[in-house]
């Protein structure tokens, strides 16, 4: 049975806080959507603003292959901005359940479906293709729901798809309800939240019930715990049942895409993530490794090959620049001589500490070493913390903008704080930028360990996600805070 793949990374997926892709950025990861073999790719929310109105008219007007898609509620105003845009087809989302009726709504359910009813007529009759969405589907009344959908597919709706929007499915449920749903005649799709990490099991059971049609994103990104990772559920369905369910994605491709979404949208992804996750394929115990040589069945269900992914050795001490340089190669890291120096000065210095490397703790040195050559407007020159038993600890910082030079200090709660304090007052001449959160990770663990520092900086009503690296946790802190910065400024295009 062929199954339909709908792409929301570019609408649920860009609802993830701290995202906001630009333009070019959309149209990157909408093409590679195309690419990778995605039926429908929905772009956005037409509504939302006019800068999200030109990037999906870019998307629009580039003859993919895809469907293209625009999310709209069931407002007339927003089904014009999904004309303006040349989409092919609409996203209606209808709420359904009493709770959204009530509150949010504060409308009917009779009304409700008076309105469905008058703008999917609209919608058609202006020649686009209706996927009637219900949100909140799965805490709605089932009686009601069916009343929703029946009536839709009376007045024209081309799909189905109730939204498990708050994640409540079990992968028992799940049949069932999609079960019970699948007399309707029309193609049922699933859309599945994360909240309970079911949402991939919840797609592959509502399948087995009588979808047609899943909804995920790359990675698994979206608000919240996030949306059905489309990764894994197209894999799953290639490996895991028999042939019965085939898609038209191109699994050795999936692994390139989820490097993209997660670069563009700055979305850190968990070195153990399943399927694309950097781990998947690295061997690191003996036992393990030697098993793998000798049959990768051993420890593998899922060959690399599959992917388009190499079995991977963690990186140890002995190994030479031409090694290196294939392993970064593999990585898809493009390095010149220079920059391949001090990725190998640093890789035999963390090996000296007694330390195995892990592919990301390659990639993480390589980001940082290529991350110098990238052009800021405000660079880190100098840092000095002095903190200790009865003693404030204070932080001096010295930037860089263009000529000029700006040098501050301060105090702090601790160490990390008092440099933040330090940088914040330098950044006070020229930009009101604010930390609005912060998350360290020792890469490997260990006192020596690589420490992987994500921040979310903001500019108004703009907020970047970024990351700096550092076996030092104050400049990997510092850079993770300025590489925000500098984001937000270049997208602000401000003066310094």
């Amino acid at each position: 049975m062929k199954i339909n793949v709908l792409d929301t990374t570019l609408r649920d997926g860009e609802q993830t806080p701290g995202v906001s892709l630009t333009s070019n950025e959309k149209l990157r990861i909408a093409k590679k959507l195309d690419e990778i073999g995605v039926d429908i790719i929905e772009a956005g929310s037409a509504i939302t603003s006019e800068g999200e109105k030109e990037a999906i008219r870019q998307i629009t007007h580039q003859g993919l292959n895809a469907e293209i898609s625009s999310f709209a509620r069931s407002l007339k105003g927003d089904i014009d901005s999904c004309i303006d845009c040349d989409v092919d087809c609409v996203n209606l989302v209808v709420s359904t359940s009493d709770i959204h009726i009530k509150y949010k709504l504060n409308s009917s359910r009779d009304e409700v479906i008076e309105n469905m009813v008058s703008n999917i007529e609209y919608a058609k009759d202006h020649g686009l293709i209706v996927e009637l969405s219900a949100e909140d589907a799965t805490r709605t009344d089932f009686e009601y729901l069916k009343k929703v959908f029946q009536t839709a597919l009376d007045t024209g709706a081309d799909r189905l798809c109730p939204c498990d929007t708050v994640g409540v499915l079990t992968p028992e449920k799940s049949y069932d309800f999609y079960n019970k749903l699948s007399f309707l005649d029309g193609p049922l799709s699933a859309h599945c939240h994360n909240d309970y990490g079911l949402a991939v099991a919840n797609t592959l059971e509502a399948i087995r019930g009588g979808a047609t049609i899943i909804h995920g994103t790359i990675n698994g990104i979206g608000e919240r715990a996030g949306n059905a990772s489309l990764e894994e559920i197209v894999v799953a369905l290639n490996n895991l049942y028999e042939g019965k369910y085939t898609t038209d994605i191109k699994i050795n491709q999936l692994y390139n895409a989820s490097k993209l979404v997660s670069r563009t949208t700055g979305v850190y992804l968990q070195p153990n993530k399943a399927i694309v996750g950097e781990n998947v394929f690295a061997h690191e115990s003996g036992i393990h490794a030697d098993g793998v040589i000798k049959n990768a069945s051993t420890y593998e269900s899922i060959t690399p090959e599959l992917l388009g992914r190499h079995r991977k050795f963690v990186v140890g001490k002995h190994t030479g620049t031409k090694g290196l340089k294939n392993r970064l190669k593999e990585l898809g890291i493009d390095v010149d001589k220079e920059q391949l120096r001090e990725i190998f000065k640093q890789v035999k210095d963390f090996s000296d500490k007694g330390k195995c490397l892990t592919d990301v703790d390659l990639q993480a040195i390589s980001d940082k070493v290529l991350e110098k050559d990238m052009k800021q407007k405000v660079n880190l020159e100098e840092v000095t913390v002095v903190s200790g038993n009865n003693v404030t600890p204070t932080a001096s910082v010295k930037l860089k903008t263009g000529d000029s030079e700006i040098l501050e200090s301060s105090t702090g709660l601790g160490p990390v704080d008092a440099a933040y304090n330090a940088v914040k007052k330098c950044l006070n001449e020229f930009s009101d930028v604010e930390l609005e959160e912060f998350h360290v990770d020792a890469i490997t663990g260990g006192a020596d360990a690589l420490i992987d520092v994500i921040t979310k900086v903001s500019l108004g009503d703009k907020v970047i996600s970024s990351r700096g690296t550092d076996s030092d946790i104050i400049i990997a802190s510092v850079e993770s805070y300025l590489t925000g910065v500098n984001r937000l400024l270049e997208e602000n295009d401000e003066d310094l």
